[in-house]
């Protein structure tokens, strides 16, 4: 960094006027055509600013983008405050007569009227004895420094969670000096402040189990320094920054971080699963967030020793990922069967997020959600919602009766394309279901009649009560479109059919008109929806 009589190249700053317009000085000096010292500022938020650190033809740095910089004069520009002053600003100032003017809400008749806040004397009393107080939230405040060490033990000896993102910290020693002071902490946030890569000089925080550095500007050699100096976190947060590879440094896989439950990696750059597998012998792991990223597939490693090679004894290596049991892989780009059968080698695995997926998403040729919850035995939880006993019973056995309409005289293909169809089967009983052709022609299918509740929801016809049906297996979506149009007296409509699946968020579109009620896997007790085209 160059010293100047202003700021320094390289110091983050907020506007005076606004502490969450946050950026970096990239230039100190003279602009051609303009009296006075000017400071040039690349801003975080992309349209904060004006150009791309060149004016008039003349460039004085580079900016991220066409419209991230700025030039300002030095008093429009804050260094920032100390971690003291931030909790005073937040704590211990008072609201003035004009804070409590605003606070009102509107009539029915748009008057105003007064908020009173119960108790707010005692509540602002207590928060203001720094001594007492356990939680700390000073967000985009323009934290810069520490301040003076004694000062901030002898002010908050108790604090267990502080919330310092979105300021201006940038130096790791800074961190270290905080954590020190705070022998309580245990939960801390620097997302959003934008660290520099020398890591020389940090303390042992042996204290934090949780520490939250998304958007830092982090990499994961130095997540692999931070490990020799959090002996004991359970949750680590490392959102958007970037990161593509994850680089042990002295083995095939990662080392260290015994106590490590939750790791976040959502909003990366991460590709290749051979990454996420380094991550394997985290033996503590039981959630991990990938959402976000590009990853095209997952695998269980076939042979331990894949993962294990570098390590010396069985004794002290583990199978992988040996209890992880919630894995978010959502807004991916996974798209093969083989991805969605290999979760269920993973020992303890039950949470999955596999939304926002080509082979999750109906939409995009993709399995809807009853198939997900068939092929995959022991989850109880996807997307989000829920797998009830009744939801995975009727999925399973509609995803039997789906892969019988379509590959019953396959063996082989369903063997390869579906490899818990046998199990299924076997275990509901269910019966080859095929016509019966004798003397007097194909009798009756075995799968007999499926109770199907219609509901009506054409916006132009109003309310009408739902109706419940018994109709062949064989019926396509055409005919019953046929038959809801005399059920419902629709004549003049257009209709559309929707599958309401219970866990589901949207209804799912039957629109193959030739598709047999057994073809799209509809079961007994199902609920279509019948609406009229927009």
């Amino acid at each position: 960094m160059e010293q100047t009589t202003f700021f320094t190249l390289g110091q983050r700053v907020h506007s005076s006027t606004d502490p969450r317009r946050v950026g970096t000085v990239k230039f100190v000096g003279n602009v051609e055509g303009y009296s006075g010292i000017w400071v040039g500022v690349d801003w975080d938020n992309e349209g904060d600013g004006k150009h791309d650190g060149s004016i008039n033809g003349v460039r004085y740095f580079q900016g991220r983008s066409q419209n991230s910089a700025s030039f300002l004069r030095p008093q429009n520009l804050s260094p920032g405050i100390s971690l003291l002053q931030a909790l005073k600003l937040r704590y211990q100032s008072h609201s003035t007569e004009q804070d409590e003017d605003e606070m009102y809400v509107l009539s029915a008749s748009n008057k105003r009227v007064s908020v009173q806040l119960l108790g707010k004397d005692k509540i602002q009393d207590k928060l203001s004895r720094f001594e007492e107080l356990t939680s700390a939230s000073i967000s985009y405040l323009g934290v810069s420094t520490p301040g003076d060490p004694a000062e901030i033990s002898a002010s908050v000896p108790n604090l267990k969670e502080l919330d310092l993102m979105g300021n201006l910290i940038m130096d790791w020693k800074d961190v270290g000096t905080i954590c020190e002071q705070l022998p309580h902490l245990v939960a801390l946030n620097l997302s959003n402040n934008l660290m520099t890569q020398n890591m020389t000089g940090l303390p042992l925080l042996k204290a934090i189990r949780v520490l939250v550095l998304n958007s830092t500007g982090i990499n994961w050699s130095q997540v692999e320094i931070l490990e020799h100096s959090l002996p004991v976190i359970e949750e680590l947060h490392l959102m958007g920054n970037n990161i593509s590879s994850i680089k042990p440094t002295s083995s095939s896989t990662v080392q260290g971080f015994d106590f490590l439950r939750l790791l976040n990696l959502e909003d990366n750059c991460l590709a290749e699963w051979d990454e996420i597998l380094k991550l394997s012998q985290l033996k503590s792991l039981e959630q991990l967030y990938l959402n976000k990223n590009k990853l095209t597939c997952i695998f269980y490693p076939d042979k331990i020793q894949e993962v294990l090679s570098n390590h010396e004894s069985c004794e002290e290596s583990y199978f992988p990922f040996q209890n992880l049991r919630c894995l978010l892989l959502g807004s991916n780009e996974i798209n093969d069967l083989a991805s969605i059968d290999s979760l269920n080698t993973f020992p303890k695995l039950i949470d999955i997020r596999l939304s926002d997926n080509p082979i999750a998403d109906p939409a995009r040729g993709g399995l809807p959600r009853f198939v997900l919850i068939a092929r995959l035995a022991k989850v109880e939880m996807l997307n989000g919602s829920e797998i009830s006993a009744r939801e995975r019973k009727e999925s399973e056995i509609r995803y039997v009766r789906l892969v019988m309409s379509k590959l019953l005289d396959n063996p082989e293909e369903i063997n390869r394309l579906h490899p818990r169809f046998v199990e299924l089967k076997n275990f509901y009983g269910i019966e080859d279901e095929r016509p019966l052709v004798g003397a007097a022609g194909p009798q009756k299918m075995a799968s007999g009649l499926l109770s199907i509740t219609l509901k009506c929801v054409a916006s132009s016809v109003g309310e009408k009560l739902p109706l419940t049906k018994k109709l062949p297996a064989t019926t396509t979506v055409g005919k019953l479109k046929a038959l809801c149009e005399n059920f419902f007296k629709l004549k003049s409509l257009k209709l559309k059919l929707f599958l309401q699946e219970e866990g589901s968020p949207l209804p799912m579109l039957l629109d193959d008109e030739m598709a047999t009620l057994m073809d799209m896997g509809i079961g007994n007790e199902s609920t279509i929806i019948v609406d009229e085209e927009s």
